[in-house]
């Protein structure tokens, strides 16, 4: 059986390929995509070309990490039934092309132990799971340790900075600031401030979330902190990062790096949209179908009003 694929040949070169799907295996799935994500941080990097050297990346390669569909197969013992929505955060089912992600497709075989069941009710918004795990990773630690510091800065509003932002506000702590240039993307707070950071004097902020991605910014953000205030990279850079030393020494500022998050996160996260604590509403705002990807790829890296471009994957059921 043949899945249609997104195929990034080349830098700014997409193609919609018919590709073989392997024969399922003890454990697996097979699972009809309804939606997948586009990411704009490392599928923004992966499209332009300016993706650091990172493991398995190369191209033709297959992006996508943010999927959701619905389980069409499952051998007898598998842990999930047929008919059920999933959440499935990329999978590598593919040959002749590169599946370090490689969700954005129609068709899937994926594991069982790697997939999440999600309310059917979500529809699109399922697949903002992997971003809410990677905001709620930034402030658990991956539930390996004590909870870091709250954010009560965030720089940036995009999807990102909105999770951060809810997740801080769902869990009881004060409401963060968050700095934003733009005028369009600084609206839709829920509970919180969105100010441009000209408007902002405070100097004394204990812990910054930074999830613009913004190479440039880290020095000003190291004097924005009180002593032994910390700046958290919770974006994803493609320029290397640097510091002036005496400014972070005078503040023995501590710079960390949130990583990406592992299945705890998201089985959290899952739990806190299943009570209500965190809402995903009002963050996909653009949606089209995978014929139109192209025009979906140029929107969601070019358009500052798309926060969230999902590809509908329905007319290749």
């Amino acid at each position: 059986m043949k899945a249609t694929a997104v195929v990034f040949d080349n830098p700014k070169q997409l193609s919609l390929q018919a590709l073989d799907l392997p024969s399922l295996q003890d454990g697996q799935v097979e699972v009809a995509v309804q939606y997948s994500g586009i990411s704009t941080g490392t599928e923004r990097m992966l499209w332009d070309g300016s993706m650091p050297p990172f493991p398995g990346m190369g191209y033709p390669l297959v992006p996508g990490y943010e999927t959701v569909g619905q389980v069409v197969k499952a051998p007898a013992g598998a842990k999930l039934k047929e008919g059920q929505t999933v959440f499935v955060p990329g999978a590598n089912c593919f040959t002749g092309v590169r599946s370090l992600f490689g969700g954005a497709a129609s068709r899937l075989v994926v594991s069982d132990q790697k997939i999440l069941p999600v309310s059917n009710e979500l529809g699109s918004d399922a697949v903002l799971f992997a971003l809410a795990a990677t905001a709620y990773h930034a402030v658990s630690g991956g539930g390996n340790q004590e909870p870091y510091n709250p954010p009560d800065l965030i720089i940036g509003h995009g999807v990102m900075g909105r999770l951060l932002a809810r997740l801080t506000v769902a869990a009881g702590f004060p409401p963060p600031t968050v700095w934003e240039t733009n005028t369009e993307r600084a609206k839709g707070a829920e509970g919180y401030n969105v100010i441009h950071p000209d408007d902002d004097s405070h100097k004394g902020y204990q812990a910054i979330y930074d999830v613009s991605g913004d190479a440039s910014l880290l020095d000003k953000l190291i004097q924005r902190i009180r002593p032994g205030g910390e700046v958290v990279l919770a974006g994803f850079y493609k320029d290397d990062l640097k510091f002036a030393y005496a400014p972070a020494f005078m503040r023995e500022a501590r710079i960390r790096v949130a990583a990406e998050w592992k299945r705890p996160d998201l089985l959290a996260v899952n739990e806190l949209v299943n009570n209500g604590q965190l809402s995903l509403k009002g963050l996909v705002t653009h949606v089209q179908t995978a014929h139109s990807a192209t025009v979906a790829y140029e929107t969601a890296f070019g358009d500052v009003s798309c926060l969230k471009m999902v590809l509908d994957w329905s007319a290749h059921a």
